[in-house]
C-alpha cells in the first residue's frame, strides 16, 4: 500500500469514534432497539463494535509484537446472542470503543514502513498483513453506519 494511501486511512481510522457518534445522533434513542428484518437493532451494533474493537485491538498488536502468529476468530452473531447485546450499555460500549481506538491509533500512526508488512494467521480469513488489518478496520465504521442507517429507514417505514 502506497505510504499516502495509507496515512488517509490511518487518519480516517483515528476519526471513527467521531463519525460513529455523529451517526448516531441522527438516530433517535427510542428507535434504537429496534430489530430491522435482516440484522441487528443499533444498540446491539454499538455493543459489536466495542467488542470488534477489542478484538482488533489484541489483533494489530499481535501482529506488530509477534509476527507470523494466528490471532483468535470469533462468531459475532454468537457472541451478540450469548453475551446478551441487548442488555448491555451502549454508553460503556462507546466508552470502550472510544478508548482503544484511541489506543491504537496513537500506535499506528508513525510506524515504520517495515512494520505493515508484518503478517498473523486469520484461522479463516488465511494471511493478514498489518495493512490488510488497517483495510478491515478502517472500513468497519462506515460499513456499520450504513448498517444503522438501513435499521433506521425501516424502522421509519414501520412507522407509516
Amino acid at each position: 500500500m502506497d505510504g499516502e494511501i495509507r496515512q488517509r486511512k490511518i487518519e480516517s481510522y483515528g476519526r471513527a469514534y467521531e463519525q460513529l457518534t455523529a451517526a448516531l445522533q441522527g438516530f433517535p434513542r427510542e428507535m434504537w432497539t429496534f430489530k430491522p428484518s435482516d440484522g441487528w437493532s443499533i444498540h446491539e451494533i454499538v455493543v459489536h463494535i466495542a467488542d470488534s474493537e477489542a478484538n482488533s485491538y489484541a489483533r494489530c498488536r499481535k501482529c506488530m509484537a509477534e509476527p507470523g502468529s494466528t490471532i483468535m476468530a470469533y462468531d459475532e452473531n454468537q457472541w451478540a446472542k450469548t453475551l446478551r447485546y441487548e442488555e448491555q450499555s451502549t454508553d460503556d460500549a462507546l466508552e470502550l470503543f472510544k478508548c482503544l481506538r484511541r489506543s491504537t491509533y496513537k500506535l499506528i500512526k508513525n510506524l515504520p514502513e517495515s512494520t505493515w508488512s508484518h503478517t498473523i494467521e486469520h484461522p479463516e480469513n488465511g494471511t493478514m498483513t498489518l495493512n490488510d488489518w488497517l483495510d478491515t478496520y478502517a472500513a468497519h465504521i462506515p460499513d456499520h453506519v450504513r448498517q444503522m442507517t438501513a435499521a433506521y429507514n425501516e424502522w421509519k417505514k414501520s412507522k407509516d
